[in-house]
């Protein structure tokens, strides 16, 4: 093991040691997103087909005029991606802290990344 191996080793363990929980947390979820060979969030643009994987942080129904809308906030450790179900009030399986798969096309809507109607794989709960 030359030098700069050991200093490496060295330097990941102090910043593993310093960082937050949450910042171990986008790291793993960044690790397992890259597994799956998804593209990361934070490089996601407009217009883009995707296939995005991470954590449901929050899920909330929210009534429009005409059409119930559910709406989903996908964590992958880089950024958030919306998910939009148009027509849902509840999908079963589709709750916070569960881990999934969407594809589907990138949009922007209020400067955040939104993905309409995806398709989706829910992983197995850890």
């Amino acid at each position: 093991m030359t030098t700069d191996e050991r200093t490496t080793g060295l330097r990941r363990f102090l910043e593993r040691l310093t960082a937050s929980e949450a910042e171990l947390d986008a790291q793993e979820l960044q690790r397992d997103s890259a597994k799956c060979g998804a593209v990361p969030a934070g490089q996601c643009q407009r217009g883009q087909v995707v296939s995005v994987s991470g954590r449901l942080r929050t899920v909330a129904y929210t009534p429009r005029t005409n059409l119930p809308t559910l709406e989903a906030d996908l964590y992958d450790g880089s950024d958030v991606v919306t998910l939009v179900f148009l027509g849902r009030r509840s999908i079963v399986g589709i709750e916070p802290g569960r881990q999934l798969t969407a594809r589907g096309r990138i949009a922007i809507r209020d400067d955040r990344k939104v993905i309409y109607n995806p398709y989706y794989e829910l992983e197995a709960p850890r």
